[in-house]
């Protein structure tokens, strides 16, 4: 025994039951909403923040000489929520959330953010029908979800994702001015992953909880006739 000594792995828990069909269909059904809220705040910021550029528009998402990306739509108007923080702006976004990955070669982008969301997607729901996690997790699922579905059907339509809301400060915080522009469906795998961290945390406590239970339970003497 010492510092060093090895801990004894926690037993694995039982298979939990599978989620019922009535709790399959509010999760799909909450999945579908989101998505369509999410699609509709990008045609929304489509029709009334952007507009057709003049001539011919830029190859999708293909840097110029200079290095740099040029919209397929200009800027039409801005809509100012808070004065100095927050605002609707139309932005075009060739990489992930918050624009990772937007200078890579197209096949890359579609062929990591396509994979990606079809698979994480798939993972999820098929988890959720078999009972896996709690509360937190099932709620997460609708969020993570329409949040990937919402992106990957921009990047198929458009070759791009819409985003619209900036947040941005005076000054400089770690570094920065403003926050890369988002969407809705940022939002909400942003808050799925949220969810998904607490449920881990969570999860770890109720293997620990079921685990001393076991060993109370093999430890419990019979009682005297």
């Amino acid at each position: 025994m010492g510092l060093f000594a090895k801990k004894e792995p926690l037993p694995p828990m039982p298979d939990p039951d599978p989620r019922s069909r009535k709790l399959i269909a509010i999760c799909l059904a909450a999945t579908a909403l989101l998505t369509v809220a999410d699609l509709w705040s990008k045609a929304w910021a489509l029709d009334h923040l952007s507009a057709e550029r003049t001539g011919e528009p830029p190859p999708i998402c293909q840097p110029n000489e200079q290095g740099y990306i040029l919209h397929q739509r200009r800027q039409a108007e801005v809509v100012e929520l808070i004065e100095g923080s927050l605002e609707f702006r139309y932005q075009e976004n060739c990489g992930a959330a918050f624009g990772l990955f937007r200078n890579q070669p197209a096949w890359v982008r579609n062929s990591i953010f396509g994979l990606a969301a079809v698979l994480a997607s798939l993972a999820l729901l098929f988890m959720f029908a078999k009972g896996r996690g709690g509360r937190f997790f099932a709620l997460s699922v609708p969020f993570v979800v329409s949040g990937a579905i919402g992106n990957l059907v921009d990047r198929v339509r458009l070759g791009y994702v819409v985003d619209f809301i900036r947040f941005y400060w005076e000054g400089e915080l770690l570094g920065l001015r403003e926050w890369p522009t988002f969407n809705v469906a940022d939002i909400t795998i942003t808050l799925g992953v949220v969810f998904l961290i607490i449920d881990g945390y969570l999860e770890g406590k109720r293997h620990k909880a079921w685990a001393a239970a076991q060993k109370g339970d093999a430890g419990e003497e019979p009682a005297a006739a």
